[in-house]
């Protein structure tokens, strides 16, 4: 048996669609845990890329079980469109379950979250992707979310939608907001529920078999630890826990199955909307690595912060989800750059730390402590092997481990399912 955890060490966009894929081939399970389609996997393979915001990264393997856990937010549409996206790639030989238990998102959930960012000043505003994630989260906890169970069927989907639609229009009404009429999103929604009706089971109940089984289980989440609820960059955060530590929660296993947890990190550093980024730089290296990554938003298409590596957030995620494997991706990217830095501590008011504050004040005033390495100038996009890469290459891949803690298991050096090295056997 074995239970593998991805997850993003940084704030998302790492490259953890691509490793998903690649460890789906020996997979019999992928499970997507948390989030909803505020965030993107791009898959390249045989000269083809495709986008996914909903749908685990297994997809594309056809004998894998892939789910859409209990964590998770689901907008039926967004879905179904993505479904959609798959038939007209002629990826139609998979299999795919989502659970009862994980909730639905809403056009109104949409409205809200443009409504929320709207009341906040500029220099507050979070940076949100409009697609109403953090509204169905507070639905959730609230208790008025509407879950796959409800939705699939009728008298109670339309009982739920019409308290919540009522509620929330007195909202939209007070700030000049459109007011959503119930018969119609209901009319519209209950088609989708009809599409997917077939797709929803007790997943917690699937997994607890297949791990009974011996089968390997693969589980993916959107974005990256800080991010996280509560233990990432406060209040610049997504609105659900991106850590191995949610994992049990968020799909119903025992924390006992876990056996591994993979670290995705990119080579540099990437941020998409507000909040502190001590590594930020903004200059033509700057401008060559967005170019030469293609560092802009899957979902959005907003083009990314960018900063040298942290050390500090990665040995950060490393303890709150538990990481034992790193993986580094887009390696490629910096060839080239004569100088590569690596943030080992921060300077917070003339004191050297090794944490990140959780007043954000205070994190706002964290500047970078840099080593400072030599890069290379030799194209790695063919490399097989570590021994391959240029000793400068080697020796950056090394210090990371070094500063990190954390053995290299995996390293990209291009966008290709082949363009990935295993050095050590995960799954």
């Amino acid at each position: 048996m074995k239970n593998v955890v991805i997850v993003g060490t940084q704030w998302g966009d790492e490259g953890k669609g691509k490793i998903t894929d690649f460890l789906a081939g020996k997979a019999d399970v992928v499970v997507r845990f948390q989030g909803g389609n505020n965030a993107g996997h791009t898959i390249k393979f045989d000269g083809n890329k495709y986008a996914l915001h909903l749908i685990p990264s297994g997809i594309f393997r056809p004998e894998a079980m892939n789910i859409l856990a209990n964590g998770m937010v689901i907008n039926p549409k967004a879905l179904l469109e993505e479904l959609a996206m798959l038939k007209k790639n002629n990826i139609t030989q998979y299999n795919l379950a989502i659970s009862n238990r994980a909730h639905v998102l809403l056009p109104y959930h949409m409205q809200l979250d443009q409504l929320y960012e709207d009341l906040k000043s500029n220099e507050k505003k979070v940076g949100t992707t409009k697609k109403g994630i953090g509204p169905a989260y507070m639905d959730k906890v609230s208790r008025i979310g509407i879950r796959m169970a409800d939705f699939i069927d009728e008298e109670t989907f339309y009982d739920k939608l019409n308290d919540n639609i009522t509620y929330y229009n007195n909202l939209f009404k007070l700030y000049g907001y459109d007011q959503f009429d119930v018969d119609n999103v209901y009319n519209e929604f209950k088609e989708y529920a009809k599409d997917i009706k077939e797709l929803v089971t007790d997943t917690s109940l699937l997994l607890h078999k297949y791990n009974e089984e011996g089968k390997k289980i693969v589980y993916e989440g959107a974005q990256g630890n800080l991010l996280c609820i509560d233990h990432g960059t406060y209040p610049y955060v997504t609105s659900s826990s991106p850590t191995a530590a949610s994992v049990p929660l968020n799909t119903g296993i025992s924390p006992q199955f876990i056996t591994d947890v993979v670290g995705i990190t990119k080579a540099y550093s990437t941020r998409v909307g507000s909040g502190h980024f001590a590594t930020e730089f903004d200059n033509d290296v700057a401008k060559q690595i967005r170019t030469v990554g293609n560092e802009f938003g899957t979902t959005t298409g907003r083009p990314r912060r960018i900063g040298w590596i942290d050390t500090v957030v990665l040995r950060h995620s490393k303890r709150v989800s538990g990481i034992n494997h790193l993986s580094v991706m887009l390696l490629d990217v910096l060839t080239g750059i004569k100088e590569l830095k690596i943030c080992v501590a921060y300077k917070l008011d003339g004191k050297e730390i090794d944490y990140i504050p959780a007043n954000i004040k205070d994190y706002n005033r964290c500047k970078p402590v840099y080593e400072t390495l030599d890069g290379w100038s030799e194209d790695i996009t063919n490399v097989s092997s570590f021994s391959d890469l240029p000793a400068n290459a080697q020796r950056y891949l090394e210090r990371i481990s070094e500063l990190t803690g954390i053995q290299l298991s995996i390293f990209s050096v291009g966008p290709d399912r082949t363009q990935t090295i295993i050095l050590n056997n995960i799954i």
